[in-house]
Parts: C-alpha cells; structure tokens; sequence
C-alpha cells in the first residue's frame, strides 16, 4: 500500500523553551507560491462572514522511510465532505487545504507559509515533528493550531496551539502507574540524547506513584540501526525473580519496530519478562504485522489518550468514514492520528458554531478558544478547555489541558480495555523530576 502509515512518536521532549515570534517575510510568500501543487491544496477561498467558506489545512508525513501520517490529511478531506453534505458549519461550506511536511523541518515551515498565505483560520489535527520550524510561523500570523498529535514539547508551550492530548509524557506516567503493580525491575530503552534524557522523568513520575522503584534507564545510541546489544541488555536487567519478571519499554520512536525485532529473538531465554509500550509507538496495525497473539506484545499493557477503537464512543467517526471515504486505504479508524484529527475537528466545528452568524477568522476563532470555550467530544476525552497557564505549566508543558490516558491490553492478538474509563496523570506528572 503506497505510504502505508507507520503509528509511531517521536515526541522526545525538551527543555521549555521560549518560542520566538516571527513575521512571514516576502520572500517566503514567494517560496511557497510554489508549493500550491506539491502539497496538494485544494483550491478554495478563506474563511468569512456569510457565504464564504471556511478555509483550514491539515498537514502530514506521506510517502517518507520514516512515520508516515496519510489518513490524518485525507480523514479532514472526507471530514470536510461529510460536513458539507449536511450543510457545513452555521450554514457555511468548509475548505480543506492540505500538505506534505515530508517529515522534514524546512518542509514544515513551508507549510505553514503556506499556511499564511492562504490566510487559513486554523489549521486543524496534524502531525509534525518539528514543532520549531512551523509554529513560529503560525504565531507570526496568529493561526491557531488545534489537535496536533501531541509529538512536541514545543506543542504543549506556544500560545498559538491547542493539543487535544497530553502527548507522550502523560502515556509514559501512565504506563509507569500501571505497571508499578505488576511488574519487576522495569528497564525503559531510550535514546541516548539531551532529548531522550527527560523521559526517565516521566516514567518515574507513575512508578514512584504506584510505589515501584525507578525505571532502569537503558540508552542506546541515537543512530544505531541495530538493537541486539540494548535488548540484551534490558532483558538481562529486568530478569526479576521467576514468579515476577520485569518489564522492558522501548521508546524510540521510529526505530521502534527495529528494537522489538531484536528483542522478540532475545526474549526467547527471558520468557518472564514482558514488554509495555504506548499507543504512540504501538498500535493495532504494528500489534499485527509483527505477530498478532504469537508476537512480542502479546499480554503487553499499552497507554492510550483515547478508548480502545471498537469503543461505541467512536462510531460517529466511523460513519463519517464510511459515508464519505469507504474503500480509500489511507483512513483507518483505529489509527490514532486518524482519531485525533475527528476531535480536532470537532473542536473546530464547536468552536465556529459559537460565533453564530460572526466572522470567522484567524483572530475569533483563537479569542473563543482563549476565552474558555468549552468542547464536549463525547467522551472521547474529558471537557477540553484551554488557559494560559495550564494544571502542568510548574513542569514547563503550559498548554496540556488533557492528561487522561486509558489502558489498554493485548489478548490474543488484539488491544482491548484493560480497565474501564480514564486515569488523570496530572498530579502525577506534576511530582515528576524535570530537573
């Protein structure tokens, strides 16, 4: 399947930063005249009063060796197709403009020039990495960014964006609350950089909370495309005693799939040990490719933001798919990014049905939002409403409003509840040891 998406984070957080605030200058506007065809907009006029149509864009990853994030662009193509028929938003049509980031950060920044230059009032449930290179564009020009995927740290700091999720430090805490319980010594496998060197904090943050001691903290080199040495390693460390083996949780982002090729041979004299993920690097599609119930995750707990994809919570999403994008390969409905980009729509969509017959803009959309709006997702995540000084700014993530997760387990070959309803993390990462 051509860019067959790859489910996996790489969000490795960083120290808070302060985003600096840029102004599109000419000579980008020009650059990113070109960029009309290669990021496959689609054509149409910006947002307004009346009968002029609302204009977003949603960006993503596509046709890359690394994550690839096809059915996030094309779910807001059919988003806005089903929207449409039932005759758009307050009466007004919606636009959807897309783009290939490439994974790459000048290809970012180029979207989001592009961005500004269609003059798009927000861009809406998108994936990108490089939270550096495009939300200083976005702030430049005032663009609100609502639901990304939650990848950056950058993400949960600029006033211009609005996560629906709590990326991956809130899955990490809770995982770390999960299996402070049943698991023994827990090695976390983590690359060995500045940005790496803060996830031990978050995991932490849940094992102390459930009483266990601190992960192993087990690096590896951040450009090593071979795992066997780590994963030995880890399974080693994590032996525990036969009636309670530890857990080994790779968190490497796109070179997760490369670790746990390692590990599902060196676990065979470790049969004790166990593997935890979260749902960011590991989902259905990834539980199946590499084994369904005879592979590596089988018995495995894994954090979500959300429920599980057979949840009913989700079947307003379902029929949107299946009315308007049934048949096309990219869209999968248990895909995460696919997920987020439905509540970051409908946080959308919530937010233009507030300004009733009003102009709709860059500017109004971003003042309801920082006005406390309310968004009810139907219960796909607690009540989302965003302040400048978030429940976790003491930790430098200033814009997370959301840090429930769910927890998920893998039996015969499928992720399914492992309990019911969400956990709060917050208090949680609040006590994490950022410095």
């Amino acid at each position: 399947m051509t860019g067959r998406r790859r489910n996996r984070s790489t969000f490795l957080p960083t120290r808070t930063r302060h985003l600096r605030v840029t102004a599109l200058s000419a000579g980008a506007l020009v650059a990113c005249a070109s960029l009309v065809t290669g990021c496959g907009v689609i054509p149409g006029t910006t947002g307004g009063s009346g009968d002029t149509p609302i204009t977003v864009m949603t960006w993503a990853p596509s046709d890359t060796s690394a994550t690839n994030k096809p059915g996030m662009p094309a779910f807001a193509q059919a988003y806005a197709r089903w929207i449409n028929a039932q005759g758009g938003i307050n009466g007004r049509k919606l636009k959807v403009l897309t783009c290939n980031e490439h994974n790459d950060s000048v290809a970012a920044a180029k979207c989001a020039r592009l961005a500004v230059k269609e003059n798009v009032v927000a861009v809406v449930g998108s994936y990108s990495q490089y939270g550096d290179s495009y939300l200083p564009e976005l702030e430049g020009a005032g663009i609100p960014y609502i639901g990304g995927y939650g990848v950056t740290t950058a993400e949960f700091t600029s006033p211009m964006s609005y996560p629906v999720n709590g990326g991956q430090p809130a899955l990490l805490a809770g995982l770390g609350r999960e299996l402070a319980g049943g698991c023994g010594p827990v090695a976390l496998v983590r690359p060995d950089s500045i940005a790496g060197d803060e996830l031990p904090a978050m995991l932490d943050s849940g094992l102390k909370a459930g009483g266990h001691r601190p992960a192993i903290d087990q690096r590896a080199a951040d450009d090593t495309t071979e795992y066997s040495g780590p994963s030995r390693q880890a399974l080693t460390a994590t032996t525990g005693t036969p009636a309670k083996g530890g857990c080994v949780i790779p968190a490497l982002g796109d070179r997760t799939d490369t670790f746990m090729d390692s590990f599902r041979r060196d676990r065979e004299d470790y049969p004790a040990v166990k593997t935890a993920a979260t749902l960011d690097s590991v989902d259905q599609t990834v539980i199946n490719e590499s084994g369904g119930q005879s592979g590596p995750y089988e018995g495995s707990y894994v954090t979500g933001w959300y429920p599980v994809s057979s949840d009913p919570r989700w079947d307003a999403m379902k029929k949107v798919i299946q009315e308007q994008a049934f048949g096309d390969n990219r869209i999968d409905a248990s895909d995460t990014g696919v997920q987020t980009t439905w509540i970051a729509y409908t946080v959308f969509r919530s937010v233009v049905a507030s300004l009733g017959s009003g102009d709709v803009s860059a500017d109004t959309v971003r003042k309801a939002l920082d006005d406390g709006l309310k968004v009810d997702t139907g219960g796909l995540t607690p009540t989302l409403q965003w302040s400048s000084e978030g429940p976790l700014a003491s930790i430098g993530f200033s814009r997370m409003v959301n840090a429930d997760v769910t927890l998920q387990v893998v039996r015969q070959g499928q992720l399914v509840a492992a309990n019911k309803g969400f956990v709060d993390v917050t208090k949680t990462l609040q006590s994490a040891d950022v410095n």
